[in-house]
């Protein structure tokens, strides 16, 4: 082993590029990834892992197993159905199993030939007629020189363009060689009489676990996060965010902001103006923000409300108290269709009042983005709504007082104070307001939004009509494509949502393209709009607004409608393969039809046979319609099998912490960062930027 300096080598202080094939052009694509150092190489930690560490007897393998298996091709065929696919049959003596490619070339079906000898890797699936892998990894093999099985699990990673599970699992290997040589080069930052509530107290016994599992780990547990080395890390990550989250909040307390007082003659005649009542819980909401902006500092507050609760209103008034103070409003959301619904909404209630309003998105070009830029500058409009444009560097503000920002979770904590920046001025920066229809447990809103005030509405306007949710098995799809049919045609629209078949996105896609063409040809007389992630943006709102404005009677698309859409006509929601969705998606997606005055309804239609978990989700969608009962059921059920290979990201862009799944370390995560803030502020300092690198910069206010 090499020998080391006297002095202890510090991994973060190690450049990526000290290895072996790390380059200037390598580098700049690990950038993207977050990874600079060696240390943040070793904290780029894998998503999931496979056992390739044993090839399985066929006859063994059962649906849902990720396995290596060898075997010879008895025949391969190309079978023409509703999709043409290449089918191999592959057998080892104990078994047989079907290879499924639906993406093949000649020469790849030629090589394919009986006798051949094949290594595979993948998902058993069942097939019409036996178990199934898809597109599973291969390789030919000679049976006289069999080729060696991987020694540790394979671990995989978050990757990048240009940047692949090769490179990464390479590269790691080298870092942790350097670890091995130098495990004081992984700095201990949590304080002493911490480390002794952790089973594998030593940082870098637990990274070098993580990269390499031996083939006898229990895998279980590493999937379900559980894992003791996890464990230790997972408590570091949230400790990190949460002391980030306390210092932006400390740092933005000592910011002063324009007091906007209370007691607003504008709020008081829109109220009178609207044709409806406030709810109890928006009055509340309201009242909050009201004391809010009328103090010296600025306003932080999330406001939480369930699909349909009225949030619109509530930061409608918040705007006039801005408004009447002599302030400008900034009102962003994620999409140019939601932010236009904004526009329109707004409009209709605040203009009769004289208020003029601008709209801005990054499609606006030439003399029209001039001209609003214009107004904007010079105080000639009070309210600004628009998409992620309003915080382009060109936006300048004449007074900003109230930034109003929809679906939190779709901008970064940076994005929102990347607009905050704008309005400051004479040493004074705006209230914040920003709105989420995605209801949070409030142990977990306290740490992934630490640095909000958060406020919940929690009851629906009267009048709203409950959707009728109802679980229907894919066998009976006719009978769902008559359903829409006889919908449209006493007038209303329907959506139909394709959600995810497969890992790939192309094939995601794919599978709403065939789904579009299939009801296009089921159901002739109607008009037919299709949406999904691969389409261009502008074409994407093009079609929305087509469907919002009546011209199509059914909408295809995958889960990108899940936020936003409003289209009061729209009453019938069809969720295909909708076990493999989550609750709180779910509810989303059914959040987009029960808008109007006609009666709604929503079919989760599910693929036979349904794990005991689906049916529970499934059960509980069918029986509430209560966003934030649903959000709990959510957070209790969500056991291994559910985060297998997912990652909870967002604001928070978590690594290895899951906030569902480790919510029991969150109470002692806030006491630990407390008091690290206080007797530790270096170490505390180092740990933020350990796990979150430069991102820590969102904190300089």
């Amino acid at each position: 082993m090499k020998k080391q300096d006297s002095q202890p080598v510090d991994l973060a202080e190690q450049s990526v590029t000290r290895l072996k094939g790390v380059g200037a052009r390598n580098a700049e694509k690990l950038a993207r990834l977050n990874i600079e150092s060696v240390q943040d190489l070793l904290f780029h930690l894998p998503l999931r892992y496979q056992d390739r560490t044993r090839i399985q007897p066929i006859g063994a393998i059962r649906r849902g197993d990720q396995v290596v298996i060898e075997g010879e091709v008895d025949v391969a065929e190309i079978k023409f159905g509703r999709r043409r696919s290449l089918l191999v049959r592959l057998s080892d003596g104990t078994g047989g199993i079907i290879l499924r490619f639906f993406y093949f070339s000649n020469a790849q079906r030629e090589a394919l030939a009986r006798g051949v000898r094949l290594r595979c890797f993948g998902e058993v699936r069942n097939g019409p007629n036996s178990l199934e892998m898809v597109h599973p990894e291969y390789q030919r093999v000679d049976p006289d020189e069999p080729q060696q099985v991987e020694e540790t699990l394979t671990p995989l990673y978050p990757t990048t363009e240009g940047v692949h599970q090769l490179t990464l699992r390479g590269l790691m290997q080298q870092a942790l060689t350097m670890l091995e040589q130098a495990p004081q080069g992984l700095r201990e930052l949590l304080p002493g009489t911490l480390l002794s509530r952790f089973p594998m107290q030593s940082l870098a016994q637990a990274v070098s676990y993580l990269h390499r599992p031996p083939p006898d780990a229990d895998q279980q547990e590493l999937l379900a996060g559980s894992h003791p080395a996890q464990q230790r890390l997972t408590f570091e990550e949230l400790l990190a965010h949460q002391i980030s989250l306390r210092k932006l909040r400390s740092q933005h307390q000592q910011i002063r902001a324009t007091v906007l007082p209370a007691g607003s003659d504008l709020k008081r005649q829109l109220l009178a103006d609207i044709p409806f009542k406030l709810t109890p819980a928006q009055e509340r909401v309201v009242g909050e923000i009201e004391l809010d902006l009328s103090k010296p500092n600025p306003m932080q507050r999330l406001v939480q409300g369930d699909v349909g609760s009225g949030k619109t209103i509530v930061s409608a008034l918040a705007a006039l108290q801005a408004i009447d103070a002599g302030s400008q409003v900034a009102l962003m959301a994620p999409t140019e269709l939601l932010a236009e619904q904004h526009l329109n909404s707004f409009s209709q209630w605040l203009e009769p009042m004289g208020i003029q309003i601008a709209w801005l998105t990054g499609r606006m070009k030439g003399r029209a983005r001039e001209e609003a830029l214009e107004v904007i500058a010079t105080g000639q409009v009070q309210l600004v709504v628009g998409t992620h444009a309003l915080f382009q560097d060109d936006v300048v503000f004449d007074d900003l007082g109230l930034v109003i920002i929809d679906e939190q979770h779709r901008f970064g904590v940076h994005q929102r104070l990347a607009l905050r920046e704008k309005g400051r001025r004479q040493g004074h920066a705006p209230h914040q307001l920003i709105m989420t229809a995605t209801p949070i447990p409030r142990t977990l809103a306290m740490t992934a939004y630490a640095d909000l005030d958060l406020s919940v509405i929690d009851s629906l306007p009267p009048g709203r009509k409950p959707v009728t949710t109802a679980v229907i098995s894919d066998r009976r799809r006719d009978e769902v494509v008559e359903r829409v049919r006889a919908a449209c045609a006493e007038g209303r629209q329907a959506y139909w949502v394709c959600t995810l078949i497969e890992e790939s996105e192309v094939l995601q896609c794919q599978a709403a393209e065939e789904s579009a063409q299939q009801l296009a040809e089921a159901l002739p007389e109607l008009s037919v709009g299709l949406v999904h992630g691969r389409i261009k943006p502008e074409q994407k709102e093009q079609v929305m607004s087509r469907f919002k404005a009546g011209e199509l009677d059914l909408l295809i698309a995958t889960t990108v409608i899940e936020v936003g859409v409003d289209v009061p006509n729209a009453s019938l929601m069809i969720i295909e393969n909708a076990e493999r969705l989550g609750l709180a998606q779910l509810h989303q997606l059914r959040g987009r039809v029960g808008r109007g005055s006609a009666e709604s309804h929503c079919v989760l239609m599910y693929h036979a046979p349904l794990s005991l978990n689906a049916k529970t989700r499934l059960a509980i969608l069918r029986e509430s319609s209560d966003g934030f009962y649903i959000a709990q059921k959510d957070l209790e059920m969500r056991g291994p099998g559910e985060v297998l290979g997912t990652k909870q990201t967002g604001d928070m862009q978590l690594r290895i912490a899951d906030l569902v799944r480790d919510q029991d370390m969150l109470d002692e995560v806030r006491e630990v960062a407390e008091k690290m803030l206080q007797a530790h502020p270096l170490q505390a300092e180092q740990l933020v930027l350990r796990w979150l690198g430069r991102r820590v910069d969102y904190g300089r206010t």
